[in-house]
């Protein structure tokens, strides 16, 4: 099914309601002139965003089948179209109010999504919202509702995809960022929904709005995009009711996903009873190579050694390299068993540098065959891993892991993932709440393509970069940010469809510019980076990668679709 849709970007001004609606109605009005089936506005568009307390929205906020979304109703029985759109809505019953989105249809309103995950300002005035992660049948497609904040969180739109979501509704005022933002982009195609963001833009007590607004497509492609200014911009979007996206996951592996581990000190938390403490917190040097892996066993040790002795003389501690780093090729070809002469050839060399390795291989167990990573160092064999989520291509030869795998290093606590596990979102978070500082990840990804950006106009601060990036949306910076983690990504190296490259290790703290990473772009070589889990004199961590404060934000108690067997 094909639909037009429309979003549209606009500088509410506050305390003005009368003025920004009369204005979304003009250009509401002129979208749905211009056929689209869709439009869709900003976060608080009615009022703007940037309210001290309850007092001073109170005269602003009204019911969701107020005034205004039958004004807006007004517009979809005339052009039989579907609008979306923020306010500040009060609760009949409760007084309580809360930042808001309503869908409204030409029967009247059909749905509200009251915002799940505040950021900094609304619990000045709003509750959090109470009504979960709806997804609300139309005509014209099934369509889910987030609000700015909550689109950092993997599980929300992961809870609209497992509704049968086809458009996600992207309301917001993204702030202190190039837009279009890669999470926007990262939640559309990892869960196989098209995106329709509508982003503020401008100036609000202080506060510079990113702009950005964008209709994406369910394949992660910004199909039609704007940067500053009051503007309505179009595009079709082509639905589907398969989402394929879905079919990797492993709900039967999620339960963890039920938890929220750092609701308590995690120094606390994860030592209680003596059980599993973290690691000492401490400074280190971590490092990745990227590197094309031979047909040839022995010809991929030396490659191993070669990066190993880099490595070592740059002060790395701990060296990620590529999937099937050891036995290269395709498939089970030099596949090799854990106590084959190989693997012992690389243990000697971890105790001979004194350095932990982690390779990917290709693993046989009697008739059974793995896509496997190991751990090792001068302690032995520290980890083993067999690849949960595995590629089409995979499945043909390789059986599926069933065991999430961390380990504790002195740089910190180690959690494995091979190439594929990065594409599910579940995955990473699942080794975030394990208490992970470090996600080592052996990959041969070709997908998601890092996006470009072209730069903005948008007069954001320095050091919020503003230029032109040719790696702006890049899939292991993302997984990094929303997880509070260290993520060292070790790739092949680019070829014909076999592997972006851009091996790294990326930074834990997504709002922090200029960003704390370093990348391989080009053909074989090693990344090094200081990383830290913060000073071990503290009685509660004062590093994010420890507090994890995007983790602690989750809300489990709506997650329960995430670990229910799939339908896909």
């Amino acid at each position: 099914m094909n639909v037009n849709v429309a979003t549209i970007q606009f500088e509410p001004t506050q305390f003005r309601k009368e003025e920004n609606v009369a204005r979304l109605l003009q250009l509401a009005s002129q979208a749905a002139r211009d056929g689209a089936r869709l439009i869709v506005m900003p976060e608080m568009a009615t009022t703007g965003y940037c309210w001290q307390d309850r007092a001073e929205v109170a005269p602003f906020v009204e019911t969701a089948d107020g005034a205004t979304s039958q004004a807006f109703a007004a517009i979809a029985r005339e052009y039989h179209c579907y609008l979306v759109f923020g306010m500040p809505e009060r609760d009949p019953v409760t007084d309580i109010y809360y930042n808001s989105a309503v869908l409204v249809g030409p029967q009247g309103v059909i749905g509200v999504h009251r915002k799940t995950h505040p950021y900094i300002s609304e619990p000045k005035w709003a509750a959090n919202g109470d009504a979960g992660h709806q997804v609300f049948a139309t005509e014209i497609g099934n369509i889910a509702l987030l609000i700015c904040m909550d689109i950092h969180f993997i599980e929300t739109a992961r809870l609209a995809a497992l509704g049968g979501a086809q458009i996600i509704c992207h309301i917001s005022n993204w702030l202190a960022e190039r837009t279009p933002a890669p999470y926007w982009l990262n939640r559309g195609w990892e869960n196989g929904c098209a995106l329709i963001e509508s982003n503020r833009w401008g100036w609000e007590r202080g506060v510079q709005f990113s702009g950005g607004s964008c209709i994406v497509d369910q394949n992660g492609i910004i199909l039609a995009s704007c940067d500053g200014g009051d503007e309505v911009i179009a595009a079709e979007l082509t639905l589907s009711v398969e989402n394929p996206s879905l079919r990797k996951r492993r709900p039967e592996l999620y339960q963890r996903l039920m938890t929220n581990t750092f609701v308590w000190n995690p120094q606390d938390f994860f030592g209680l009873y003596g059980g599993d403490p973290l690691p000492v917190a401490k400074d280190s040097r971590i490092a990745v190579a990227q590197f094309h892996p031979a047909s040839d066993i022995s010809e991929n040790l030396l490659m191993i050694r070669h990066w190993a002795e880099q490595a070592k003389a740059r002060g790395a501690e701990l060296l990620i390299l590529p999937e099937r780093a050891l036995t290269g090729g395709e498939g089970r070809n030099n596949a090799l068993a854990i106590n084959d002469e190989q693997i012992q050839c690389l243990l000697k060399l971890a105790i001979e540098l004194d350095i932990a390795l982690l390779t990917g291989f290709a693993e046989c167990e009697g008739q059974q065959f793995y896509n496997s990573a190991l751990l090792v160092s001068s302690a032995g064999l520290n980890a083993h891993y067999r690849q949960i989520h595995l590629s089409e291509n995979d499945k043909q030869w390789a059986s599926a892991g069933n065991q999430w795998v961390t380990c504790d290093l002195p740089c910190g606590r180690v959690g494995i993932l091979l190439g594929e596990d990065l594409l599910v979102p579940e995955a990473a978070r699942i080794l975030a709440l394990e208490g992970c500082d470090i996600i080592a990840c052996p990959a041969q990804l070709n997908t998601p393509i890092p996006m470009a950006h072209t730069g903005t106009e948008i007069p954001h601060a320095w050091p919020i970069p503003r230029g032109a990036d040719p790696y702006h949306w890049l899939l292991p910076r993302v997984r990094a940010g929303e997880n509070n983690v260290w993520l060292a990504f070790a790739n092949w190296t680019p070829a014909t469809s076999m592997s972006f490259g851009l091996s790294g290790v990326f930074g834990p703290d997504t709002f922090a510019f200029p960003r704390t990473e370093i990348k391989v772009p080009g053909t074989d070589g090693l990344a090094v980076l200081d990383v830290t889990t913060g000073s071990a004199e503290t009685a509660y961590p004062n590093h994010v990668v420890r507090r994890k404060d995007l983790v602690l934000m989750r809300q489990p108690h709506y997650y329960t679709p995430l670990v229910m067997p799939s339908s896909q």
